[in-house]
């Protein structure tokens, strides 16, 4: 159906070297985008990505840069621009995940959570909104977590669950600032899914919790991640902004 084509937009895709972000990368171009590939990493994931979506039939680019710092992201975009085109759609998947007790954790610890997490997806959106506001042409979606919504049981994880709780309203407030400037901002709620982090041996009893917990009786994976980033991008959603799509399994269900 060609309501749900991405053919011929140019997507950028933060977090595009591992995890959700590389397997939205790769899904957005075998939906017909050209894609900029854009993280920290530097362990060859990024190079992969762009491989994959080579594989497609479509162009791709790695972006190297840190999403807390502005100039790296302004310096991303006018790269994809200039050798890819205008810029229409973006997927900001970065983020990290870690634990420690509430009452234990150092200041240093719930600070760098909030700035990339939070303030990483802001300055992401905000680059990429002064490239697509001047047309009045634009999606993004931002990845936030069903975490944002609901605590997980057993996980001490109070900065994480701030920040994806800080990324939902946040893209919501974006989308009531841009709704009449041709924007759409949306996000996206993950529940468990099998990404790297999750499929490490010193977790497979937790794994076990994890599909336990989730109605549907399983760990989502990031494939099924794609059609919903896909949804949220094209004309299929064109009266959707200010959604959050929780793909959690049921879990915030119970």
């Amino acid at each position: 159906m060609n309501l749900f084509s991405l053919e011929d937009k140019v997507a950028i895709v933060t977090g595009a070297g591992s995890g959700i972000g590389q397997r939205i990368a790769v899904g957005l171009a075998e939906a017909g985008a050209t894609v900029a590939c854009f993280d920290l990493e530097t362990s060859g994931g990024l190079a992969s990505t762009v491989e994959r979506i080579e594989a497609t039939g479509r162009n791709a680019i790695a972006l190297r840069g840190d999403v807390t710092r502005r100039e790296d992201l302004t310096e991303a975009i006018e790269s994809a621009e200039k050798n890819l085109g205008a810029l229409s759609l973006a997927v900001n998947c970065a983020g990290i995940a870690n634990a420690a007790p509430a009452e234990e954790m150092p200041l240093s610890q719930w600070q760098k959570m909030l700035d990339i997490n939070l303030t990483g997806i802001f300055l992401s959106c905000q680059a990429e909104a002064n490239a697509m506001l001047p047309r009045r042409q634009g999606s993004i979606v931002n990845i936030a977590s069903m975490s944002g919504i609901i605590v997980n049981r057993g996980i001490q994880q109070i900065h994480y669950n701030t920040s994806k709780a800080g990324v939902i309203h946040l893209t919501k407030s974006l989308a009531m600032e841009w709704c009449d400037r041709g924007v759409r901002v949306n996000s996206i709620s993950p529940g468990y899914t099998l990404t790297p982090m999750n499929t490490r041996p010193e977790v497979a009893e937790q794994r076990k919790q994890f599909e336990a917990d989730t109605p549907l009786g399983r760990m989502a994976t990031v494939d099924e991640l794609v059609g919903p980033a896909v949804f949220l991008l094209s004309a299929a959603a064109s009266f959707c902004t200010g959604v959050d799509l929780v793909v959690d399994g049921g879990f915030v269900c119970w």
